[in-house]
């Protein structure tokens, strides 16, 4: 049975700019495409949006950050109209900025 090392073998014999460039490719793997809303989502989110700040609810928005979507759970804080961002409030007291366009995903949350 052969055991040899892999990849650890043959990265000594390449040049540094090659092994970065590797792991940048291996990186790039891990990234999401930003999805497309249609205008009933549009719609469905906006009536959601409302209501979370009208009535003070908790809210769960999915947004499309750095090539990725994340998670943010917390209070509509208020509605920046000239930068067109969303002020969130979350569990832990941070501020978390949002433009609305970042938004792929909202919803009521039970607290």
């Amino acid at each position: 049975m052969i055991r040899d090392r892999g990849r650890i073998k043959w990265t000594s014999m390449m040049l540094p700019e090659h092994v970065k460039l590797l792991r940048d490719w291996a990186k790039e793997d891990t990234y999401e495409q930003r999805r497309e809303l249609d205008d009933q989502k549009l719609e469905f989110m906006n009536e959601i949006l409302s209501e979370a700040m009208e009535f003070q609810k908790a809210v769960t928005l999915t947004h499309y950050r750095g090539r990725n979507y994340e998670l943010v759970i917390g209070n509509i804080h208020y509605w920046d109209e000239i930068n067109q961002k969303l002020h969130i409030v979350d569990r832990f007291g941070e501020i978390h900025r949002i433009s609305i366009d970042a938004i792929a995903d909202a919803r009521l949350t039970d607290e």
